[in-house]
């Protein structure tokens, strides 16, 4: 795990029965206490000293003991585009950061995870090399590629739910839909009570955009107006009324829908949505031009509109904090152009993630139970994921152990992913992670990996 240069090394176990620390956050907030393991699950939390003779304890002092994170928005891209990422390497970088469950998207994988067979392809080339636990979400593609047979039986088999693009995808293999076509397909969704997450651009608005092209970020941030966001939003609230469907919104960067999820809420509508580290840590003001490795679709926006995804954040508008973690090769992110209209679209973060999301917390006088329940509380419950993201009893034992104070410059070299190309390196990052443990044992990229598949009935 990443540490400071200065800090002296910290042996912790490959098993643990008891960590003990001052800091324990919990859903009922951060405390000193012993957390009790056994079969991979919390059994007990007791104060510090009510640990049995003979237990084996670990003594963190005051290093915080969180939940591992929950990321449930991951581009793996295997099978198929490996090359861009893989299993092996993604839940490594995950486990780096913290992160014990990711939830695996439908696409940039070949192919896409519209039906059971793609979904068994998936499984199996992630079998045996996966270091945290994973779970897949569903595909609907197209006017009607993706059948209601398939929907059906994707969610027998327990896909997470079932993503949808309103603008291209990027990929020929996951075109997007139309409205129309998406409400055909949420009729079914809400009468199999899955959830429906969107990537939640209107086309309409984009085709009209001026194309982005050559090293000015400025080109790109045009092409993706915050108009297209809003409209998008709006229009899938009112979808989310008139069929009762549970309808998510992906990656918000435009803070001006936060109005309609507002409205939505108040209503008592099925509408849900999350941002992402890199809306909270950069603004378009910041960017250099040709720094492709900061393109991603919805853009980053200006500072103004951070600071208001921050309060949206604080006033609980969001279930979570995830990190579209979508890496490619130098090549397909035209490092060598810096041209923003060829770059690949997609950030590579899931071993920086909850660390992006402390750095700023920190500095608008946030605390861990926040953190907690930003990365790893309500991106489990969102997903239906009862044992994850918390420590209490009953539980996974999926522990991240931190150190709030610390920090670190991000070197690239250091990462996990498949291509250590992200807008993070050279920033300074809050809170380092000595640890990290999945169902009570310690991940370490010495032992065979440990991650098991998750399914959402399972």
């Amino acid at each position: 795990m990443t540490t400071e240069p200065d800090a002296p090394a910290l042996t912790l176990p490959e098993r643990v029965e008891v960590l003990r620390s001052r800091r324990v956050v919990t859903p009922r907030g951060v405390m000193a206490a012993a957390v009790h393991v056994a079969g991979g699950r919390i059994t007990a939390i007791t104060g510090p000293d009510e640990v049995g003779p003979g237990a084996a304890v670990t003594d963190l002092g005051d290093l915080a003991l969180l939940p591992g994170a929950v990321d449930a928005h991951v581009h793996v891209n295997e099978p198929g585009r490996t090359h861009w990422e893989g299993f092996a390497t993604a839940t490594r970088a995950a486990a780096e950061g913290g992160v014990t469950t990711i939830i695996d998207m439908p696409l940039n994988s070949i192919p896409p995870t519209t039906s059971v067979a793609a979904l068994e392809a998936k499984r199996a080339a992630a079998a045996g090399q996966i270091s945290v636990d994973v779970g897949f979400w569903g595909g609907i593609i197209g006017a009607d590629a993706t059948s209601v047979r398939d929907l059906a039986e994707l969610h027998d088999a327990g896909v997470f739910g079932f993503k949808a693009f309103l603008a291209p995808s990027g990929v020929e293999e996951f075109p997007h839909v139309s409205m129309e076509a998406l409400t055909a397909a949420t009729r079914h969704t809400a009468r199999l009570g899955a959830l429906t997450v969107v990537h939640a651009e209107s086309p309409g608005v984009l085709d009209v955009a001026p194309p982005a092209a050559g090293r000015a970020f400025a080109s790109w941030l045009r092409s993706r107006p915050p108009a297209a966001e809003t409209e998008a939003v709006a229009a899938l609230a009112a979808l989310a009324g008139a069929t009762g469907a549970r309808l998510h919104v992906l990656h918000l960067a435009a803070a001006g829908a936060l109005d309609d999820v507002l409205a939505a809420r108040d209503e008592g509508l099925p509408l849900t949505v999350e941002t992402c580290p890199h809306y909270l840590s950069f603004t378009a003001e910041e960017v250099p031009d040709g720094a492709t490795e900061f393109k991603c679709a919805p853009p980053i926006r200006e500072r103004a509109n951070l600071e208001r995804l921050w309060d949206g954040l604080a006033e609980g508008l969001f279930v979570g904090v995830v990190s579209d973690h979508s890496p490619a090769s130098p090549d397909v992110k035209s490092v060598d152009t810096g041209d923003f209209g060829t770059a690949w679209g997609g950030i590579a973060s899931v071993q920086l993630g909850p660390r992006a999301v402390w750095t700023g917390a920190r500095q608008r006088s946030h605390g861990l139970a926040d953190l907690a329940r930003w990365v790893a509380t309500g991106p489990a419950d969102h997903a239906g994921l009862v044992h994850k993201g918390r420590i209490a009893v009953g539980a996974d034992a999926d522990f991240a152990v931190f150190d709030p104070e610390g920090s670190d410059v991000v070197d690239a070299a250091m990462l996990a992913h498949r291509h250590p190309l992200t807008p993070y390196a050279g920033r300074t990052l809050d809170g380092v992670v000595h640890a990290t443990y999945l169902r009570g044992q310690r991940i370490d990229g010495g032992r065979p990996p440990r991650g098991q598949l998750l399914s959402r009935a399972g």
